[in-house]
């Protein structure tokens, strides 16, 4: 790396070339302190920036006090480098590079890796709690997204821009060494970046999925944690997630009670509907938009099945239902409708003889 910008024969007239110290010329203890005096000015000026821009702009999880922080040392440390490399002190090479150009490379790559780190952590923290599954899955991509771009800034600081090449086909017979050993992995992070795009559920909400029944308690990056309603908790992998049919039972804010229940044949059809209607336009959770319809659905082999709907807001569905087959079984009690239980008649071929205590047959 070529500090001098095409003026090295500037530092080096006159007086600025006379050796002072250890064969350092005036020149460029000038020019060292020159760059430090910049650096710290940039550094001063940038920090004050970002600090009035972060109580205005909206992104804050990026833009704030410890962003500025981050970067006003990271500018004093490469200055403080650039410095050392105009003196001299840094112009051995390693691997065919100057040690300031590693130095700068590692300095740009961990100052990065803090930001990227710090970002992430401020975006989790702030979000709301029912936001945080997808703020999660935002600020992991955001963060593994300033690692990688810092990665290469970093190798073509440290001219190692030559060999770049060399070092992607490397990785690419790595990672295709590694896709086999855990494609699995990789399979279920994909999937994860695919759920949060497509967001069929959330925290907190009721559904069913691949076989079982519950409420989300967790959404990661490789597994999604559901609590069923016995209280277990099941880890499910993404991958199998986003390939299973999802149910989320709380999707929307109306969900619909479906029920049927039976009727003596002999009972008045009409005067049941009436009376189940009634009783539904009294709860005050059955909604009356959409309206809840009663009628008969089938004729049945003990009874005359009449079919209930009825919409309930999504969070009370359960209470509802509940509470619905219980207040009609008791107005249907009320009104001496009879609720009939299946019944056989068995007919025999031959007439049956039964033998009684007497010995007498009939």
């Amino acid at each position: 790396m070529n500090t001098t910008l095409n003026s090295t024969s500037f530092w080096e007239q006159g007086l600025l070339g006379e050796k002072l110290v250890l064969n350092i010329t005036a020149g460029a203890i000038a020019k060292a302190v020159l760059i430090l005096i910049i650096g710290l000015l940039i550094a001063k000026l940038l920090r004050r920036y970002l600090l009035n821009l972060s109580r205005s702009t909206k992104y804050v999880w990026v833009i704030n006090e410890d962003t500025a922080l981050t970067l006003h040392n990271l500018i004093v440390v490469i200055a403080v480098v650039y410095s050392l490399d105009a003196l001299g002190v840094l112009s051995y090479e390693i691997a065919g590079t100057s040690i300031s150009n590693l130095l700068t490379a590692f300095l740009v790559f961990y100052f990065s890796y803090l930001l990227a780190k710090k970002s992430k952590d401020y975006m989790i923290m702030s979000s709301p709690r029912e936001k945080l599954p997808e703020v999660q899955i935002k600020a992991k991509l955001f963060y593994y997204l300033i690692v990688t771009l810092a990665f290469f800034i970093a190798l073509n600081i440290a001219g190692f821009t030559g060999r770049l090449t060399t070092l992607l086909a490397a990785a690419g017979i790595t990672g295709i060494v590694l896709g086999f050993s855990a494609q699995t992995v990789v399979s279920n992070f994909i999937s994860g970046i695919f759920m949060y795009f497509d967001k069929p559920l959330k925290i907190g909400d009721p559904v069913e999925v691949a076989g079982y029944s519950g409420i989300v308690h967790d959404i990661r990056i490789l597994s999604t944690r559901i609590r069923t309603w016995d209280g277990i908790l099941v880890r499910i992998p993404n991958e199998k997630l986003f390939n299973s049919e999802i149910k989320n039972l709380q999707k929307y804010p109306a969900r619909r009670v479906d029920i049927t229940i039976g009727i003596a044949y002999k009972e008045d059809t009409q005067r049941a509907i009436d009376v189940i209607r009634k009783t539904l336009d009294e709860m005050p959770y059955v909604l009356a938009e959409p309206e809840p319809t009663v009628f008969v659905d089938s004729l049945g082999d003990n009874s005359v099945n009449i079919a209930i709907r009825a919409w309930a807001p999504s969070e009370k569905w359960f209470d509802v239902r509940t509470q619905i087959v219980q207040r009609v079984k008791k107005v249907l009690d009320e009104a001496g409708i009879e609720i009939p239980f299946p019944q056989r008649v068995n007919w025999f071929a031959e007439e049956l003889r039964v033998r009684v205590e007497g010995g007498q047959q009939k």
